[in-house]
Parts: C-alpha cells; sequence; structure tokens
C-alpha cells in the first residue's frame, strides 16, 4: 500500500479543534477555505477525551469533528491519539510511566511519556485504535491514519529489563553467542544467566550520560532493542486499524535525522513515510533538504508526507525566531521539491495555554485574515491548488548514493576514542552538501540498499561495515563508478568489534591504503591539506595514511609515503591526492585516490572543512558529468522529479536575498506562472523565489 491517492497536494495542518469552543469551528472552516487548506490532521493528543475512563469511550466530539470535515468538502488525518497517556491509565497502572536513563520512576505528565513493554500500554492504545477503526472506516473525510507521534524516548524499568533480555535471546540465540559479540571478557563481564544482564544505563555500563559506555556492544544493543520496542507498539496498533479497514494507508511521523530510532527498521512497516521538520536555526537549506531525501530513501524513492512544518516560529527553543517574509513559501516547495506529495503545518489555531502557546499557527489568538503569515499560508496554498496533480507521484531520478547508517551513528559517537568531538550528522551533512550546491540529485539510502542505479556512492564516516556492503560497493567501482569514504570508516562489524585487519577493515582493498595510526586533536587545532591548487583546512582526527602494500618508514618527509615507479595505481595502492602541511606526517596523503579496475575509490583520511569537502565532491561528480546545470550559483538549489507519465520537472528555489540571474538550459513552462520560457532565455529568480520548470 502506498500514500493516499488525491487529486493534488495535500494541504493543511494539525487541527485541535476541542480545545475550542464549537462557535470557533466556523470561523475556522471559513478560514480553511480562504487559505485552500483541504487536510487537516485531528485526533494526535486526544486520548483523555476520548477514554475519560477505562470502559468509557466518548466519541461525540471527533464524530463531529470529522463529519463537518467532510460537510466541508475536507479530507483528514486521523491520529490515534496515543502519542500522551490519560491521567486514569498512569494512576491505575503506574508500571505505564517510563523509568529514565538515570533509574528514576517517572509520575505522571508531559508527552511520550509510556513505557514500551508496558502490557497495559499496549492493550489500552490498541484497544482504543481498534475502536476508533471500527467507529470511523469508510468515514467519507478519513484518507490516512496517523499511528501515535513522533515515537521517541527510551525506558529503563524492570519491564524493558525483562524484554530486552528476551530481544538478546531472541537476537543472538546462545549466552556464549552474546558473550562474544559483546567482549565481555574485558573486566569480567562474562554473562553464565541471562538474568544478570541489565539496561546499560547511568547506574551500570554509564557514566557522564548516555554517550560514555564501557561496554559499546550492549549499549548498541539498547538503542536496536528500544527502537524495536516502539515499533512494536506501532505494529500492533496497525494491526488493530487493518482488522476493521484493510484500506486506508497507515503512518507514523518521523523526525528526520533523529538519532534515537533507527527509522530504515521502521521502513517496511510504513504504508507511506512521513515527517516533521524543524531545522536547527542555524542551518543551512541542505540540512532539510537532507532530511527530505533520507525520508524519501526510507521507501525506496517513493513520495513522502511533510506531516508538520512551523508556518511562523516554534515554540520549543530558548530563542525562537520567525520566519522572514518569503521564507515559508521556499521551505514549502522545497519539500515537494524533495519528493514530499503533501504539506502540512503546525499548528492550524494557536493554543490559548500550555507550553505551545506560542508556537507558530495558521490563525493566530485573535482569528484574524489579514495577518502575513495567514497570507504567506495562502499563497502557496492557492499555488499547489493550480498545480493540480503535476507533481503527484513523481520520483527523483538520482544517479548518486549517500549512505546513511544509524549503527555507524550510534556506534561512532558512543566509541571511547579516537575523537568524541566528530559528529556523524555533521561529517554526512558536510558531503550531502557538497554534491547538492552543485546540483546533484542525491538519494539518501541504508547500507543494504541496491546500489547499481547509483554512479556515485558517497559513504562518509562508514563507521560500521555489515553484511555484503563492501562487496557492492566494490562492485560500483568495479563497473566503472566511484565510491567515496572517510576517516573512521571500516572500523568495527556489526557487533561493534574491530576488526583484526588493517583499518580501513574490508574496505581496504578497495580503497588501496591503509592506516596504522590516527592523530585525534583538540577542535582549535587544524592541519592545512593541499588539495591541487587549493590549500584548505582539517580537524579533529588525521589518520596517517600508507598507499596498500607500501612499507612504512622510518621518518616523514615532506614527499608522500610510498613510491609508484611504473606499476599500475589500481594494483599497487592509492595515489596522493591532497597531503598534510604540518607535524612528523606533513606531507603524507589527506586524501588518496584509487583506481579499481574501470572505476576510483576516494579516501579522504580527515575532517575536511567544507571548502576541502567540495573540492574532493566536485572532481567525482564531474568524472560522471553530474554537476547541475546551474552549479555555478550554489544559492540556487535545484531538484529533479519525474512524474510516473515520464515528465521531468525542474525544481528552481532561489536562497539567497538578492535576485538569481540564471540563463534557461532548456525549454520548458513554468507550472506557477505558465510563462514559457525558451532555450538560452535569460532566467530571473525572485530573493527567496521558486520554479516549477515542466522540462519540454
Amino acid at each position: 500500500m502506498t500514500a493516499p491517492r488525491t487529486p493534488k497536494i495535500p494541504y493543511g495542518g494539525d487541527y485541535n479543534p476541542e480545545q475550542w469552543p464549537a462557535g470557533t469551528w466556523d470561523d475556522d472552516h471559513r478560514l480553511f477555505t480562504r487559505a485552500r487548506v483541504d487536510t487537516l490532521t485531528v485526533g494526535v493528543f486526544s486520548w483523555s477525551l476520548t477514554q475519560p475512563a477505562p470502559d468509557t469511550y466518548d466519541f461525540t466530539v471527533l464524530d463531529r469533528v470529522l463529519d463537518r470535515a467532510a460537510a466541508e468538502h475536507r479530507q483528514v488525518c486521523l491520529a490515534t491519539g496515543t502519542a500522551a497517556l490519560p491521567p486514569w491509565l498512569a494512576k491505575r497502572h503506574p508500571e505505564v510511566n517510563r523509568t529514565d536513563f538515570e533509574g528514576r520512576r517517572h509520575r505522571y505528565g508531559q508527552r511520550h511519556n509510556f513505557c514500551p513493554s508496558s502490557p497495559a500500554y499496549r492493550a489500552h492504545a490498541t484497544a482504543m485504535a481498534s475502536r476508533l477503526a471500527e467507529r470511523y472506516a469508510g468515514h467519507p473525510a478519513l484518507l490516512a491514519w496517523h499511528v501515535n507521534n513522533e515515537y521517541g524516548g527510551a525506558c529503563y524499568c524492570d519491564l524493558c529489563a525483562e524484554a530486552f533480555r528476551a530481544w538478546l535471546r531472541d537476537r543472538h540465540g546462545t549466552l556464549d553467542a552474546l558473550n562474544d559479540a559483546w567482549w565481555t571478557t574485558f573486566w569480567s563481564h562474562r554473562y553464565t544467566d541471562w538474568d544478570q544482564i541489565e539496561p546499560p544505563n547511568a547506574l551500570t555500563e554509564h557514566w557522564r550520560g548516555p554517550d560514555h559506555t564501557a561496554f559499546q556492544g550492549i549499549t548498541l544493543d539498547y538503542h536496536r532493542f528500544t527502537t524495536d520496542a516502539l515499533l512494536g507498539c506501532f505494529r500492533a496498533e496497525k494491526e488493530a486499524l487493518r482488522a476493521h479497514d484493510p484500506d486506508t494507508p497507515v503512518t507514523t511521523n518521523f523526525m528526520g535525522m533523529f538519532r534515537p530510532l533507527d527509522y530504515h527498521r521502521w521502513a517496511p512497516h510504513l504504508d507511506f513515510a512521513s515527517w516533521d521538520s524543524y531545522p536547527p536555526l542555524d542551518a543551512p537549506p541542505t540540512w532539510p533538504a537532507l532530511a527530505h531525501d533520507l525520508v524519501r530513501g526510507l521507501k525506496d524513492g517513493a513520495p513522502f508526507w511533510l506531516m508538520e512544518q512551523t508556518p511562523s516560529t516554534t515554540a520549543c527553543r530558548d530563542v525562537n525566531p520567525l520566519r522572514r517574509p518569503g521564507e515559508l513559501r521556499l521551505a514549502t516547495f522545497q519539500a515537494i521539491a524533495h519528493g514530499a506529495d503533501a504539506a502540512l503545518y503546525v499548528q492550524m489555531r494557536a493554543s490559548r495555554g500550555a507550553c505551545e502557546t506560542y508556537h507558530g499557527a495558521v490563525i493566530g489568538h485573535a482569528g484574524r485574515d489579514d495577518t502575513r503569515v495567514f497570507r504567506e499560508v495562502a499563497e502557496p496554498g492557492a499555488e499547489l491548488e493550480a498545480l493540480g496533480d503535476a507533481a503527484l507521484g513523481a520520483r527523483t531520478p538520482a544517479r548518486t548514493a549517500l549512505l546513511f547508517d544509524w549503527d555507524s551513528w550510534w556506534a561512532l559517537e558512543i566509541s571511547d576514542g579516537p575523537s568524541r568531538l566528530v559528529r556523524y550528522r555533521d561529517v554526512v551533512h558536510a558531503y550531502y552538501r557538497a554534491a547538492r550546491e552543485v546540483g546533484a540529485d542525491v538519494d539518501v539510502v541504508p547500507q543494504t540498499a541496491d546500489l547499481t542505479p547509483y554512479e556515485v556512492v558517497l559513504a562518509p564516516v562508514l563507521y560500521m561495515i555489515k553484511g555484503d556492503l563492501a562487496t557492492r560497493l566494490e562492485a560500483v567501482a568495479a563497473r566503472g563508478g566511484t565510491v567515496l569514504t572517510t576517516f573512521l570508516s571500516g572500523r568495527v562489524d556489526a557487533h561493534d568489534r574491530a576488526f583484526l585487519t588493517d583499518v580501513p577493515g574490508p574496505l581496504a582493498g578497495l580503497m588501496g591504503v591503509r592506516v596504522d595510526e590516527w592523530d585525534a586533536r583538540p577542535p582549535e587545532v587544524t592541519q592545512t591539506v593541499t588539495l591541487g591548487g587549493l590549500r584548505t583546512h582539517a580537524r579533529l582526527v588525521f589518520e596517517i595514511v600508507l598507499p596498500r602494500g607500501a612499507e612504512p618508514v622510518g621518518t616523514y618527509g615532506a614527499e608522500p609515503v610510498g613510491t609508484y615507479g611504473a606499476e599500475p595505481v589500481g594494483t599497487y595502492g592509492a595515489e596522493p591526492v591532497g597531503t598534510y602541511g604540518a607535524d612528523f606526517y606533513a606531507g603524507t596523503p589527506a586524501v588518496t585516490r584509487h583506481r579499481h579496475r574501470d572505476g576510483e575509490a576516494w579516501y579522504v583520511a580527515t575532517a575536511l572543512d567544507q571548502p576541502g569537502v567540495d573540492w574532493v565532491v566536485r572532481r567525482i561528480l564531474t568524472r560522471h558529468d553530474l554537476l547541475g546545470p546551474y552549479a555555478g550559483h550554489p544559492a540556487v538549489e535545484t531538484a529533479n522529479r519525474v512524474t510516473p507519465d515520464g515528465r521531468r520537472l525542474l525544481f528552481l528555489l532561489n536562497h539567497a536575498a538578492e535576485p538569481a540571474g540564471l540563463t534557461a538550459h532548456t525549454t520548458a513552462t513554468d507550472l506557477l506562472t505558465g510563462e514559457r520560457i525558451e532555450r538560452h532565455d535569460p532566467l530571473t529568480l525572485d530573493p527567496l523565489g521558486v520554479a516549477v520548470l515542466r522540462i519540454q
């Protein structure tokens, strides 16, 4: 099953009419019509309303909400409401409340406050999902099911300890296998009974917080267990929905690059992917773009839904700047450019109280339609209405893949060395940004993805190598493609055990290098790296690289280690492309390229700054003719989608505060203005402007 079938891109957002007197609903729908809002997400936090007591269900308000939506010809994404417990459930079953990392059993409060291993929670949540599906399956307003909301958080209670032990028995089979996987001969940790195993937290294996653990294996497995425990809650609710409604698509809203949960493990269980976009305040445009492409990659490139974004400001940070004029429209079309087939907001009407009083809303507390925010919501609403189904179902024809791996993320950042300052997302984003800013479409995919469609595979900080990935990467290069990886790659296996071979482990042959030593330094210590005519900088980790097959020398002079002679590079070792400029390893390779049959493998041995990353990635993309037509305009984002009938759409987004003067590279029609553009015509994008070009 795929995303809901709609005649246009759904437009709207989270609507909580239960917070308001019924008289307000008339104004809401009048304003929704003016803003071209056709889709409402309802019931997200309605559990205490629809089930005020253990044996009492009351759907009076929800009936009116859905019936009114249908009468107004609007669609509803109906939530199960199980993300926040009703107070009576926590009082009646205290074990549904989570125990935190410090070992404290919480009392009732906040949201995301349930233990995923609690039988009481599972029973009541699935009962609620079942009641909702039984009542609303076939309702004329129902478009999709929205299970729970923004799953997240871990629990360390006794119920989770028991569930973890059961999960470990299923994963490892025997205690001997578990002891080997966790390397428990270290520090006398060998387990002789499953009951001896405790969840890794501040009272057991950790110090100074969740990322400081004495045994990476057990902590890594607890991350995996938490992912599966929460996924089990989702699957149970989905099964309850399916028992009464086999046809309506089911999703839950993710949070993009959210570290606690491995969304790749969830993907097969979603009918369509959806996510909530709230990028960091100082993030460049490529940060939300990376998250969009990651979510699109969860379902093998199928379109996703943008389930939430703010129309103006958030309310969850210490300082919450306002979106500037034009930024909302630009963000909405950026999501669509990267594969979104819906654009929804949080929230439709501003909350009168509690912690989201100041969260942005389409309709403010005064209920006006003459505010700047309302006008800026209405503008893309009208444009999407005019766009119709032109982009629906369109996919991204990427020839570049970026590997994104939660296991590598977790294992890297819980590693006790060489540097706790390396941040997985930051390094991955640097390489993604370099590709996107020169116009390459990028698929963000898991380690298990089929790599045959891609000419370039970027795999930065590929810390953990699982399954046959190394062989499949070699195949990419063998057929003429290019593979890139970086420092701290190929270090550990699926259990977070070091490979008993030269670094970068299974990738060493492909990369043509060997790494015996690595130097970690504070962030203020930088190294110059020379890349052709560019002198750039690097920091944090400096791996000392030997071309594979070369013997280490006693001293490191100004020349790269090893000699090449007449031997083809592909059979001897990698050639230096960039070199360090200081310390005892001055002149040794910082960036290498290795010919592997018909292709190439690049190894970047240090954390280059963005200009250095840009230089390397541009060289690789140029080899495959993958630079976009507007690669010389880094502020102009481009993205391609191809419709089911084979038409190509090119999205142009100007992220600059100044106009962008371009020259059309082909004949096209701008679907937002209806203007026909001939090849070589001047093409000007307004500041924060958008064009959607249908290529002729």
